[in-house]
């Protein structure tokens, strides 16, 4: 599912990861991931994929660059973040970018 997120500006943070085979606690701790950014000022929305190679993108959108930073230095998220490095990642790309422009289609009916 897409996310709905406002007339831009707004701000994308890309998370592309290739996942180790070590599944133990994993869905748990990312469905608890998007609970808590969902929780946090100035979060807009997430949509996420991974394919069966183990590559995954989620991005999430933010109103601007202070609720991402605010995002990252949360507790909780770091803990996750530590437990990523050690267990579930063999990398991962974080990049971060503004939203000028945004555009869609959807198919009725």
């Amino acid at each position: 599912m897409t996310a709905t997120t406002p007339e831009p500006p707004y701000y994308a943070v890309i998370f592309t990861s290739l996942r180790t085979p070590l599944e133990a606690g994993y869905a748990e701790a990312a469905e608890r991931m998007v609970e808590l950014a969902a929780a946090q000022p100035g979060f807009l929305g997430v949509e996420s994929a991974r394919g069966e190679d183990g590559l995954g993108i989620t991005v999430s959108y933010w109103k601007d660059e202070d609720s991402i930073r605010r995002w990252r230095e949360h507790a909780e998220h770091r803990l996750a973040r530590d437990a990523g490095r050690q267990n579930w990642y063999e990398r991962f790309a974080v990049r971060v970018a503004k939203v000028e422009r945004a555009y869609g289609f959807e198919r009725k009916g």
